[in-house]
């Protein structure tokens, strides 16, 4: 590829990374995507209709690439300890080799500005490869965080070659320098169940990480169930954060075991571009795809087995799809204020054509009416993160999955997102896990800090401060006593 000085020359770049990574409907017809049927196989009932308000928008950009950068588009969101990452595709001429890139930036506030970790606008941390499937492209991020790796997860191509797109992962340790999974190789690539005239290939994924499952959402043009015009979206779950081994299919049936990522069987939206993350409070994906009027949220359960609600929709400009603002596995965020009947909704979006897609702006509301805390099934996942009163003069904490009773309020008050003031009546048939005694055995090593409780499991603590608060002298140990203990959930909350 020639120099990429000059504005002509930059705009014949932007084109090509447009060709590459890009399934826009632009050049085969916008769709409007209808409401999924309520189950697969099963009559339709009537399904619950949610509320929306506190509709919200940026006064204007977010985040751009800055320099020479043509385009801006598909971001992916991570809320992360009270700040936002944004990771999104670009084109800058500072990365080689010549395509399209991926950058990041920062901001503790949604409506910006994001800021790239060296202070430009955004910093280029992933390109071509200059070899291999994704040579020349990377673009379409998906960013999600387990334990502490960073997956990333990305269309690639080596050119403008036909049905040439595939689907990458790379990890990190910090979200920043990245290396290459699978060998370098693509964990998805494109069917060739059905050659179409939309010839983009397979790209544009979404991942979340759900009870030990990576699930994985993307676009296949070439896919058996596309539509006519290569719309469509697609899924694969496994364990194997690459996709090599335990692979599960979407089929008409529910999820399949197959020895690889192919066919193409089902579609569960009519789109391109979209992004997927789970509700807890609702037991739900939701899928954030744009239709007339802005971005529709549709909602599917745990197996894609049923529509449980009717969607929603976030209105106002777009040119390419959204990317939601999710918790480092992929999860909605809580509402802070009324957990029980509230879900946040923000997402990014490009809002301009020029070149290409570009002008990133925050879009959100509010989904209402979930009534998550009436439900056995929904009520610890709404609750996350929460404490209240409990029925013996003590608080009780909400965290992953269980119920931890601690005896000092100043302690949960350190702990947790906020206390409620009063007691929600379903958390009265769920167990209490474990109780946090003041004065309860407290250890550290050269790596963490962690309290004992009743049921003698050691649970790590996010500083030693919880430790004074709670009246519990800190011994040191060594690392090989830390491993001794059984271990607890982190006493750790996501903000």
């Amino acid at each position: 590829m020639p120099s990429r000085s000059g504005l002509a020359v930059v705009a014949v770049t932007a084109v090509l990374g447009l060709v590459a990574c890009t399934a826009a409907a632009g050049d085969v017809g916008d769709t409007v995507t209808p409401e999924p049927s309520a189950s697969v196989g099963v009559p339709e009932r009537p399904r619950p209709v949610l509320g929306v308000d506190r509709h919200r928008q940026s006064a204007g950009v977010v985040a751009a690439g800055g320099g020479d950068a043509p385009y801006n588009y598909a971001p992916t969101l991570m809320a992360d300890a009270g700040r936002y990452r944004m990771w999104w595709c670009s084109q800058l001429g500072v990365a080689a080799p010549p395509g399209d890139d991926l950058l990041v930036a920062e901001s503790v506030s949604l409506d910006g500005p994001f800021v790239g970790v060296d202070g430009s606008a955004g910093t280029p941390v992933f390109s071509g490869s200059g070899t291999g499937f994704d040579g020349m492209h990377t673009c379409d991020p998906s960013v999600i965080r387990v334990a502490d790796t960073y997956y990333l997860y990305y269309t690639g191509a080596a050119g403008d070659h036909a049905n040439g797109n595939s689907i990458g992962v790379a990890t990190s340790p910090d979200g920043r320098v990245w290396t290459r999974a699978n060998g370098g190789k693509p964990i998805v690539t494109a069917s060739l169940d059905r050659v179409r005239d939309n010839i983009y290939g397979a790209g544009q994924p979404a991942a979340v990480h759900l009870d030990g499952w990576f699930y994985l959402m993307f676009t296949d043009t070439t896919g058996r169930d596309a539509g006519w015009n290569g719309a469509g979206q697609f899924v694969l779950r496994s364990p194997n954060p690459t996709f090599a081994t335990g692979v599960e299919i979407l089929s008409p049936g529910g999820f399949r075991r197959f020895s690889g990522t192919h066919p193409r069987l089902r579609s569960v939206v009519d789109a391109f571009s979209v992004d997927l993350m789970w509700v807890g409070a609702l037991a739900a994906f939701a899928i954030a795809h744009e239709t007339d009027g802005g971005t529709t949220i549709t909602f599917w359960d745990k197996e894609f087995r049923s529509s449980p609600y009717k969607p929603v929709l976030i209105p106002g400009p777009w040119q390419e799809g959204p990317g939601l603002v999710r918790d480092p596995e992929g999860h909605a965020p809580r509402s802070g204020d009324d957990p029980c009947d509230r879900v946040p909704i923000d997402l990014v979006r490009a809002t301009r054509t020029a070149a290409a897609p570009t002008d990133l702006v925050r879009f959100g509301a509010d989904i209402t009416g979930s009534g998550a805390c009436l439900d056995p099934a929904r009520v610890l996942p709404a609750l996350d993160g929460f404490a209240m009163p409990s029925p013996q003069r003590t608080v009780d904490l909400v965290l992953a999955g269980q119920v931890v009773r601690i005896e000092r309020r100043a302690v949960a008050e350190r702990l947790a997102v906020r206390v409620l003031d009063q007691r929600v009546p379903a958390l009265d048939a769920v167990p209490v896990a474990a109780r946090l005694s003041a004065g309860a055995k407290a250890i550290r090593t050269d790596f963490g800090v962690g309290l004992v409780l009743d049921d003698k499991r050691l649970w790590a603590i996010p500083d030693p401060t919880v430790a004074r608060v709670n009246s519990s002298p800190v011994a040191q140990v060594t690392q090989e006593q830390w491993d001794a203990y059984d271990r607890g959930p982190n006493l750790i909350v996501r903000r």
